[in-house]
Formats: structure tokens, C-alpha cells, sequence
């Protein structure tokens, strides 16, 4: 079986990348934002609307970035297997949706959140980064 998920990666001006800090199940997690491939859909469409479901704004998804390449089983079902594709994108207007600037900095009493903040990429490690896939990422995009 396998997972498709897509990711788009968002730097703005300033050289900071947009992380999202994610509390699924009670894990915490730190991600890119995007998600999962629904059945009918291609993955700049995906990537469109996992951002208008994360940030509640539309995204530019201009060019490919990477592609998965190496074995990662699923860290939610160990019978499956993630693929992953990444896109760079941009916001076409002013960010609306909140940014914080603290890790995993949900709202009290919430049992699944979703929080977005910017990182530099001169600040930026792969261990930053929860899963494999975005670890790989991180290290193409250090300087």
C-alpha cells in the first residue's frame, strides 16, 4: 500500500521557511505544510487545497522540487509506504492566518492543532524536522 502525500515549500522574503507544528493523536510533529492525496485529484491540486484546509488562503504551487527516492514506511500504518513530492509555492497576498513564534505553541485544551512559524533557512537543521522525507528536504535547502 502506499501514501501519497505532497508538501509545498514557502520562503518568503526574509529567507525564512514556513513550518507547520502539528499535534496528531497526541504526537507532536514538525512537517511542512500539505498533506495527503485524496483519490481523483492531481498533486498541485492536492497541494491547493491542503493549504486553503491548513492556512484558510490560496497558494501559488510553481515548480517541482523532489520527489521521494528511498524506502520510508509510514510512521502512522507500518504496512504502507510514504511517497512524497514537494513543490515550492508562495502566498499571491499578505499572509492572514496566524504565525507564532514558539514550537508547538497550540491553543490549551485542544487534543489535535495545527500551528504554522517561520524559520530561517541559515537557522535551519534536519532535526528540526519529525519525519525522513523532510529531513532530506531540509538538507537540500541549507545553504
Amino acid at each position: 500500500m502506499f501514501n501519497i502525500r505532497v508538501y509545498g515549500i514557502c520562503i518568503n522574503d526574509r529567507q525564512e521557511l514556513l513550518l507547520a507544528d502539528e499535534r496528531i493523536h497526541g504526537k507532536e510533529i514538525t512537517k511542512l505544510p500539505g498533506g495527503g492525496l485524496e483519490f481523483g485529484e492531481g498533486t498541485r491540486e492536492c497541494l491547493a487545497r491542503e493549504f486553503m484546509e491548513e492556512c484558510g488562503q490560496p497558494v501559488d504551487v510553481l515548480d517541482h522540487f523532489y520527489t521521494t527516492d528511498f524506502f520510508v514506511p509510514s510512521a502512522f500504518n507500518p504496512n504502507s509506504q510514504v511517497v512524497s513530492i514537494y513543490y515550492r509555492v508562495r502566498f499571491p497576498d499578505p499572509i492572514r492566518f496566524p504565525i507564532t513564534q514558539k514550537k508547538f505553541d497550540f491553543l490549551p485544551g485542544t487534543s489535535d492543532a495545527l500551528t504554522f512559524r517561520w524559520m530561517k533557512l541559515t537557522s535551519l537543521t534536519p532535526t528540526e524536522f519529525t519525519f525522513p522525507i523532510d529531513r532530506r528536504i531540509a538538507e537540500m535547502l541549507l545553504p
